[in-house]
């Protein structure tokens, strides 16, 4: 790197003793510097969910004068390739290759895909408005070349975040690993809030071109973020090249993973516990909006308010489980502050208070920091040492596909309600357009209930040790 780069660093690395609360995770093996370095990428996956699912969403609907539905579908095209994410980190795991890596190779081509994506996407997204010259063109070309760069982009995105959290666990020793990643997730949220008001910033003129620019250099500042988060971070093995004995297949492994039922529950829990806090996703603004009757500038707070509390989790779950916390005790936490969290969005309703809707949003945020932390710390801590990559690809391909299924469910069962009539919910006195949202709300509520029961018995298990260190499974 040229001095620049290294200054760079160096100043990246001094702000952390001061203002990360999970800074001491450092070690003489792996100093802060390299750390910080290695969750640029990250960074660069933050910036391609904000581009996908906020800025090009408001973007195609409102200047582009695409369908809504369309563009529903284009967004929710990466989600597609979520449940291959257990496959990726299975194949990072027993990847043979000349330089002898196993996870840099993996990195390297979900940046070249989400690279190429972003560097489609504008033209596509201009042939599929009929913007300009292309108005002449065919509409299928427009979707085809939209729906392929969603796809890439997605692909890139779910590849690099699988294999660069393996990565960090290599890395990173048991006992540091709570801090490692609540520093990767604290990375992930500052990039999406950093990529947020800059691309605001950047399409407030709006035009073609500048749209262009913008999406062209996301792709550009995807490449460095990555390259340098890479730079000299896994150590070369030439060993790897002659593996001792045949490698497993997935299915192998897959059936090695899953023996005993506890590696099932686990995922389940992360199933039903992503769906309960990310139902409400795409809801918490509009209601805010057309039940509590807030202004644009104060329901936008709102995703900095559910921001805010999903950091406070993360670093207050990253001492915690530090210090040899069960991960499960502290994901079980982060269900329960989730229960009090909807049942004030719910009354802020009648009561017609925009604080008490404002600390049931924080305290979702701050439910899901905790159990989101949990949940990826055992996930880390119980995989063993030669399917890390296996175990965080199937943690992460429940929690995207639980995501964007709950996502859908949600604005379906708000919107039926509301085709239904909106009938007053018995017993409770909701009535008109408030009853679709405090139906979703009662239904994640239920579901972070379910979630406590089954995550009842692998408390117990952490609690009798059955299921501490790296070799249980």
């Amino acid at each position: 790197m040229n001095r620049f780069s290294q200054s760079l660093i160096r100043s990246w690395a001094s702000l952390g003793p001061r203002f990360l609360p999970f800074a001491d995770v450092a070690t003489p093996d792996l100093p802060l510097s390299r750390l910080l370095r290695l969750s640029l990428f990250q960074i660069s996956v933050g910036m391609a969910l904000v581009m996908l699912v906020g800025t090009l969403n408001r973007v195609m609907i409102v200047e582009l004068k695409v369908p809504a539905t369309l563009v529903a579908v284009m967004v929710s095209l990466p989600i597609v390739f979520a449940p291959f994410r257990a496959l990726i980190g299975f194949r990072s795991d027993i990847h043979r290759s000349e330089l002898g890596w196993r996870r840099v190779p993996y990195i390297w081509m979900g940046t070249m895909l989400q690279f190429g994506g972003f560097a489609i996407m504008p033209f596509a997204l201009l042939v599929l408005s009929g913007a300009g010259h292309a108005a002449n063109a065919p509409a299928w070309i427009g979707q085809a070349g939209a729906a392929i760069a969603f796809l890439l982009v997605g692909a890139g995105m779910h590849t690099v975040q699988t294999v660069g959290l393996a990565l960090a666990t290599d890395l990173a020793p048991q006992e540091s690993q709570p801090k490692v990643v609540g520093l990767m997730y604290v990375m992930l949220l500052l990039g999406m809030i950093v990529s947020a008001l800059t691309f605001g910033v950047l399409l407030a003129d709006y035009s073609p071109g500048r749209l262009v620019q913008v999406i062209q250099g996301a792709a550009l500042v995807t490449m460095v973020l990555n390259v340098l988060a890479l730079w000299k971070q896994e150590s070369r093995d030439r060993s790897r090249k002659h593996p001792p004995a045949p490698d497993p297949t997935f299915r192998e492994s897959w059936s090695s993973f899953t023996q005993g039922g506890a590696a099932l529950r686990r995922l389940l829990v992360v199933g039903l516990g992503t769906m309960a806090f990310a139902m409400e996703d795409v809801l918490l603004e509009p209601y805010g909006g057309e039940i509590l009757k807030l202004s644009v500038g104060s329901t936008t707070l709102l995703t900095a308010t559910l921001a805010f509390g999903s950091l406070i989790g993360f670093g207050f779950a990253s001492r915690v489980l530090s210090r040899g916390a069960d991960p499960y005790r502290m994901a079980a936490f982060g269900a329960l502050a989730g229960i009090p969290a909807f049942v004030a969005v719910i009354i802020a309703a009648p009561l017609q208070s925009t604080p008490v809707f404002a600390m049931g949003t924080f305290l979702i945020g701050l439910g899901a920091g905790l159990f989101g932390h949990g949940t990826l710390t055992a996930t880390m801590q119980h995989a063993p040492k030669h399917q890390v990559g296996l175990a965080l690809g199937a943690w992460g391909a429940v929690q995207a596909t639980a995501a964007g299924v709950a996502m859908a469910i949600g604005a379906v069962m708000r919107d039926l309600i509301v085709v239904m009539g909106s009938p007053e919910l018995p017993g409770l006195g909701f009535a008109g357009a408030a009853s679709g949202y405090v139906v979703v709300y009662i239904i994640e509520t239920v579901l972070l209930v379910a979630t406590l029961v089954c995550m009842a018995p692998l408390i117990k298990k952490g609690r009798s040790g059955e299921f501490t260190g790296s070799a249980a499974h």
